[in-house]
């Protein structure tokens, strides 16, 4: 497994994480195409998980926030569903971690799906405010603050 990451999105990489983002938000949870990539694109980190095969399995993205910068997004953590189960979005989220850590970011925040609430919860993310509706999907707000931790299982 490697994970690779850009901020350019005439990469690969991104170029990657948006099918994967396509495959998981629009056709199955089908969130509009135009809410899925935004205007925030550029100003992400992009972040793709590949298996040994070199396929392309899991991505999330990283925004700086732009009212507290010691805060950073975590956005579109999202597993191709054949690859579920696997601890792929774990080893995203490690990853995704480690990065927002070397790179001085005291907090992460995201909104969880609801029924994802309890997979961050286990990684350490804590609920603040009310559940509320994003692309007709029921959310919460979770925070966990910045550990300089590596990334498990090895990943390049």
């Amino acid at each position: 497994m490697k994970l690779l990451s850009s901020r350019d999105t005439n990469s690969r990489i991104y170029f990657d994480a948006v099918c994967i983002r396509r495959t998981v938000f629009v056709e199955e949870q089908h969130v509009p195409l135009e809410i899925e990539i935004d205007e925030h694109e550029a100003q992400c980190v992009h972040f793709v998980l590949y298996d040994d095969k070199n396929i392309a399995v899991a991505t999330a993205r990283l925004l700086p926030d732009k009212e507290d910068a010691n805060c950073a997004l975590l956005q579109r953590m999202a597993v191709l569903k054949e690859h579920r189960g696997k601890g792929y979005g774990r080893d995203v989220i490690a990853a995704v971690e480690y990065f927002a850590a070397q790179n001085n970011f005291c907090a992460i925040v995201l909104h969880a799906q609801i029924t994802a609430q309890e997979f961050y919860a286990k990684m350490g993310y804590a609920v603040f405010g009310d559940e509320f509706e994003e692309a007709a999907i029921r959310h919460i707000s979770m925070r966990k603050r910045s550990i300089l931790t590596p990334p498990v299982r090895g990943i390049a």
